[in-house]
């Protein structure tokens, strides 16, 4: 489940890649765009500039390179030309990349225009409850510390935790090994070593925590048509803390607000 120094820094190429198409996003105004023309927006930049692959499309017969899960979506949201961005909507973008054998994945929950208060306190909730995450890993901790973390924060909050999906170690593989979940005892789970590399990726609903899967066998949605949001990163435990390897340029803040050591 180790990666070796010159494997870790193919990882931290993809990761630096990756938070690049993050960046373009966060430039392009995504009122009035369908989820479809965003897939193609992001095709586009990651093979045409970034010389890269799009990783997701392919994989497990997904014929796209994202996914666009809106509001009471919880993930896996398919692309389509129907689904148009409207103000007030949450919108979490969910992309891999591919460079030199090694793949990065990342997402970001997305403010469309005018979001009313509750759902963007959902939004910044789960954006802490990642970081909050993040900042358990270190060598010597454990999976559950991470877990416990993440799920203390959302509960404070009043959200609940999806425990359907998880993180995942990344490498050659889109999913290795360890399996990452955000909620857990401290103390307990696998220990982490130096040079592991996974993602965290929580999933918060303003409602229950109970999810369904769509007809298209895809799209998981809220069970009780609550909103969701969800963030992740790719992250690599160091000697002495974590490295975020998908960290966008806007996030280097972070990393001082939460005292964490790379």
């Amino acid at each position: 489940m180790t990666k070796q120094p010159h494997e870790l820094a193919l990882m931290a190429e993809s990761g630096r890649l990756l938070a690049s198409v993050f960046e373009m996003l966060d430039r392009t105004a995504l009122t009035g765009l369908s989820t479809l023309e965003i897939d193609t927006l992001v095709e586009r930049f990651i093979v045409d500039d970034l010389q890269a692959r799009p990783a997701s499309k392919g994989q497990y017969g997904y014929g796209f390179v994202l996914n666009s899960s809106i509001n009471e979506e919880v993930c896996h949201g398919v692309p389509s030309p129907s689904k148009v961005l409207k103000d007030g909507d949450i919108v979490n973008l969910d992309i891999t990349l591919e460079k030199s054998g090694f793949i990065a994945d990342s997402s970001k929950t997305y403010l469309v225009g005018d979001v009313n208060p509750a759902a963007r306190k959902l939004v910044q909730t789960t954006y802490e409850a990642l970081w909050m995450g993040i900042r358990a890993v270190r060598p010597g901790a454990r999976l559950g510390d991470v877990g416990y973390a993440i799920e203390r924060h959302a509960k404070r909050h009043g959200y609940s935790v999806v425990r359907e999906y998880c993180g995942h170690g990344i490498g050659r593989e889109m999913h290795e090994e360890p399996q990452v979940l955000h909620f857990g005892k401290p103390g307990t789970g696998l220990v982490l070593r130096e040079g592991m590399v996974f993602t965290i990726e929580p999933m918060l609903n303003r409602g229950r925590r109970n999810v369904r899967t769509e007809d298209d066998g895809w799209t998981v949605v809220t069970r009780d048509g609550s909103l969701s949001a969800q963030f992740e990163h790719t992250v690599a435990v160091t000697a002495s803390g974590v490295s975020v390897l998908t960290l966008r340029a806007d996030e280097h803040a972070m990393l001082n607000r939460m005292k964490i050591a790379a």
